[in-house]
């Protein structure tokens, strides 16, 4: 391990290029991180526009739903270790400017799908991978470029600026979508295409490559080949996890599921194993001997690990109960979740650049610990609110939540890049995705599970016992029939079952339920009401869950050390020649 340096030390930065060059690094990399985060809250947002354009029912077609969203993810987290370890040998911006126009065809593709149904779903699937290829290729080298293009004194407020670029674009992205999905599903797709062509043009012109490649360096194919071998594995395995099997309402008990999870432990296994007698890994296990790079990374895991599944759980809680209850129609709830999420995004987009700024004056590891503690405490204040809450403290826990990431993320993330050697920037930045998009993954099927679990046990009676509050308990039978993730997925659309269900119904039974109370049930206030009763403790419990996770991740950070800067050979030659050399 390099020894620890008590002060920053600057790499020596082309000086024709000046303060002139880093910028324009940093506004390539923020083009990058927009596109990236209003595609994904985009379409988060604008499913039940998605859906309707291509004909799908969604009492049915849970498994689309984790595709779609998950998909992504799934092949992002597979490829960005192996990007990263390309753009050390083959050059961070070449990948870069490859990523762009990658996700831009990606896009292109989706606004013109051509067909519905089953066939649609399917085809937004497989273009949504193409997204995702691109995405994993700028994703894995965003941060390795800010590195090399900021000093050290300025990584970290450069890497803030970069959190705040990341939240914009998911509030953004909840905005256009509520907006676009109004006049075309397929607009919600379309609207990257300039962020592409504007990204592709710009970084080709003018982003130049200023990463120290090692000549030598190999492809590690065998490492490559088995790692995404293990992570596929398992990320199939937690997605048809999710996913009811036979009578059960999860797919846990899937022999294919309990295989796959199987295949992918051993898998990753089998990986460390080759990753430590391979002569140039793709894996730099030897990373983790940096005190600094091993907690920070092992905190990020956990914070990611806690967030992940919680936007989901929020917006679930939003669409599919209070907003209903406050007089919002199902069709309108999409898009004023995004808005009562805003809190969220400004508490990160206030501490982002000033938590990157302190931590590159005093160091990350207080300021990072100390959003971790918040973080614990936001938690814990959302998992003590009624599902009937009121909005003021509802919206102050999610501020504070923001102003917790915000404190955590840019000065983790720059600890990270400082505590390891310029020419394996790469690598350390793919790492460092690889790690958070993996933990997201994870964390959406262990808040999913819980809830699922819950709902499983609580829904039917809960449907049983209000339908007999309302006189309507001979519907019983036909509204228990609803899955749990079917009322889930119903909810996270912020749509209303009941109605689909009575019109499925023979007119022998309807004609028995007299019309107010078919009014009752088809509002909306019923079903939301019904759905809180079961969701709620389910939802508690996930939240403790985050909280855990966070105050773990609050322990580790503290753990990390004082601040550590890989040492720089330092280059006696008078600033004259050095400045020579840089022109050429």
């Amino acid at each position: 391990m390099n020894p620890k340096v008590n002060s920053p030390v600057n790499e020596p930065v082309p000086r024709s290029r000046g303060l002139d060059y880093k910028w324009i690094a940093l506004i390539n990399v923020i083009i990058a991180s927009l596109m990236g985060t209003i595609n994904g809250s985009i379409t988060l947002i604008s499913l039940p526009a998605i859906f309707n354009g291509i004909q799908i029912d969604p009492l049915n077609s849970f498994q689309y739903l984790l595709w779609i969203l998950m998909g992504y993810g799934l092949v992002t987290s597979t490829l960005l270790l192996s990007f990263g370890r390309l753009s050390d040998i083959y050059g961070r911006v070449k990948l870069f400017k490859l990523g762009f126009l990658v996700f831009t065809i990606g896009s292109l593709l989706l606004y013109l799908t051509p067909s519905t149904g089953d066939a649609g779903a399917l085809e937004i699937i497989f273009f949504r991978i193409i997204q995702a290829i691109g995405s994993a290729l700028f994703m894995a080298n965003s941060a390795a470029i800010l590195a090399d293009a900021f000093p050290i004194s300025e990584r970290g407020k450069a890497l803030g600026i970069n959190m705040v670029a990341l939240t914009s674009g998911q509030f953004i992205g909840l905005l256009l979508g509520g907006i676009l999905a109004v006049f075309n599903w397929r607009y919600v797709f379309l609207v990257s295409v300039p962020f592409g062509i504007l990204g592709t043009i710009w970084s080709s012109l003018k982003l130049k490559e200023t990463s120290v490649r090692s000549k030598d360096t190999k492809i590690d194919f065998w490492g490559n080949l088995i790692f995404v071998g293990s992570i596929t594995s398992l990320l199939l395995g937690v997605t048809y996890g999710l996913m009811p099997y036979g009578n059960d309402p999860m797919g846990w008990g899937n022999p294919w599921v309990i295989i796959s999870m199987i295949l992918g432990v051993v898998l990753l296994g089998v990986f460390f194993l080759v990753e430590n007698k391979v002569e140039q890994p793709m894996f730099r296990l030897d990373l983790f001997k940096i005190k600094m790079f091993s907690f920070a990374n092992a905190a990020g895991f956990l914070n990611a690990l806690s967030r992940g599944g919680m936007m989901f759980m929020l917006i679930l809680l939003l669409q599919g109960i209070w907003l209903p209850l406050h007089g919002y129609s199902f069709e309108s709830t999409p898009f004023w979740a995004g808005v009562y999420m805003l809190p969220l995004t400004l508490g990160v987009m206030i501490m982002g650049p000033i938590s990157g700024t302190l931590s590159d004056k005093y160091g990350p590891r207080w300021i990072a610990t100390a959003g971790m503690v918040i973080c614990t405490i936001s938690f814990l204040i959302l998992a003590s609110l009624p599902y009937d809450f009121g909005y003021v403290e509802f919206g102050l826990a999610l501020f504070i939540m923001g102003i917790s990431g915000g404190m955590f993320g840019s000065p983790n993330s720059a600890s990270i890049m400082n505590s390891v050697p310029p020419e394996d920037r790469g690598v350390a930045s793919g790492m460092i995705t690889t790690v958070m998009n993996t933990a997201f993954t994870a964390s959406m099927a262990i808040f999913f599970t819980i809830v699922i679990v819950g709902l499983s046990k609580s829904f039917p009676a809960a449907v049983s016992s209000s339908l007999a509050d309302v006189g309507a308990a001979q519907l019983a039978g036909a509204i228990n029939s609803i899955p749990p993730t079917g009322a889930l997925f119903s909810a996270f659309l912020g749509y209303n079952p009941v109605e689909t269900i009575l019109n499925s119904l023979p007119s022998s039974i309807v004609s028995t339920i007299p019309p107010t109370t078919t009014e009752i049930l088809t509002g909306t206030s019923w079903f939301p009401s019904t759905l809180a009763e079961a969701f709620m403790p389910s939802l508690r419990v996930s939240f403790y869950t985050g909280a855990l996770f966070c105050a773990i991740a609050a322990i580790l950070s503290a753990l990390r050390g004082a601040n550590y800067v890989h040492k720089m050979k330092v280059i006696k030659s008078h600033p004259e020649d050095l400045k020579k050399k840089f022109e050429k």
